[in-house]
């Protein structure tokens, strides 16, 4: 069985080789008590994340994962959408959400160990 953050290093990659900009992982494991990583990605469209999602959902289905919500944090779920995988939440935002949101410099006390520009 593969560790959160092998997990999460492997849906980053995925997220970059589907085109997703600016892929980020940060490991905020010792900052709270309900994950262990995000996986922050900047989509296109509402066709991209879609696609994105199907991706992440094959994933987590072939390592024997389970996702527990998905939530959509705008009314279409164009701008926000997050994929809770337990030790592993992978947010897909928006270009304008991700400035607006600014998520790495919220939790800017965890650790990023994979950032693709």
């Amino acid at each position: 069985m593969k560790t959160a953050q092998e997990n999460a290093l492997e849906i980053a990659k995925i997220l970059e080789d589907s085109k997703a900009e600016n892929v980020t992982v940060i490991d905020v494991s010792s900052l709270n008590s309900w994950t262990d990583f995000f996986v922050i990605a900047t989509i296109h469209s509402s066709a991209h994340t879609q696609g994105l999602q199907k991706q992440i959902k094959d994933y987590v289905k072939e390592n024997e994962m389970e996702i527990h919500t998905t939530h959509n944090k705008s009314e279409h779920g164009e701008n926000w959408n997050l994929i809770d995988i337990g030790p592993v939440v992978v947010h897909l935002m928006s270009a304008d959400a991700r400035e607006f949101y600014e998520l790495e410099k919220l939790w800017h006390n965890g650790k990023t160990i994979y950032n693709a520009q």
